[in-house]
């Protein structure tokens, strides 16, 4: 695979209800919130654009309506941005994969919209297709800075993901970035409800979970603290 072919498709999930953000996200969805004088999806689009991604997968739910206004095609930053809403079910992060994949075709990156992560793109789908692998998680060495670590990593392979019960040997932590193949979806009713975080976790279990190992922070709008650096993160870069 050459890091000169297209990129694959970009999945973003951006459908949460943002909690732990209000009151702001009482009437903007995360997605919009202010960062250093723009709202935080357009610093993602735009960032994904200079990568070479052409197709972009929205998967929205709450207030996602403003969002759709904001954006329309995605035209104007370069993209063909498409969106696929929750029903009135809430489906979770892997349900809304799930039922995407009628836009994402047979592989796609994976990217919280709530996160903003200054890595290059290619050489992590070169690893992903040499590893023949049907997912790759990229994974940062954490040892407990940024949140608790949930990633046993080693030799180019996660040997266990999980959020829930992390165990001591965990040093590293999922990064925020993935690649997804749609087999693994497929053996899910389209209509089910189920979070990626599971789906990960059963992959590295069957020994079906690349890694790949970035070196750089990421940054997050998720939480109060988290905002609060990247806005001061984007306020240090040239515009």
């Amino acid at each position: 695979m050459l890091a000169a072919e297209p990129m694959l498709p970009v999945a973003i999930l951006a459908g949460g209800l943002a909690t732990r953000m209000r009151p702001m996200t009482q009437t903007i969805p995360k997605a919009l919130i202010d960062v250093a004088g723009e709202p935080f999806l357009r610093r993602q689009l735009r960032y994904l654009s200079a990568q070479g991604v052409v197709d972009v997968v929205l998967c929205v739910g709450y207030l996602s309506e403003q969002i759709e206004a904001e954006f329309a095609d995605g035209a104007a930053l370069g993209l063909r941005l498409r969106y696929v809403r929750d029903g009135e079910k809430l489906l979770g992060t892997g349900g809304a994969l799930r039922g995407a994949l009628g836009l994402l075709g047979d592989s796609f990156f994976v990217l919280y919209g709530d996160s903003f992560l200054p890595i290059q793109f290619a050489p992590v789908l070169t690893a992903f297709f040499q590893s023949r692998m049907p997912a790759l998680m990229t994974v940062l060495h954490n040892q407990g800075r940024w949140d608790a670590s949930n990633v046993e990593f080693s030799g180019g392979r996660v040997l266990e993901y999980n959020k829930r019960t992390p165990n001591p040997r965990m040093q590293h932590i999922d990064y925020g970035l993935g690649i997804l193949s749609a087999a693994p979806l497929l053996a899910y009713p389209k209509d089910q409800a189920f979070d990626l975080a599971d789906l990960y976790h059963d992959l590295s279990g069957r020994g079906q979970l690349a890694g790949y190992e970035v070196t750089q922070r990421f940054y997050e709008i998720g939480s109060p603290a988290g905002l609060a650096d990247t806005i001061a993160y984007f306020g240090q870069q040239p515009r």
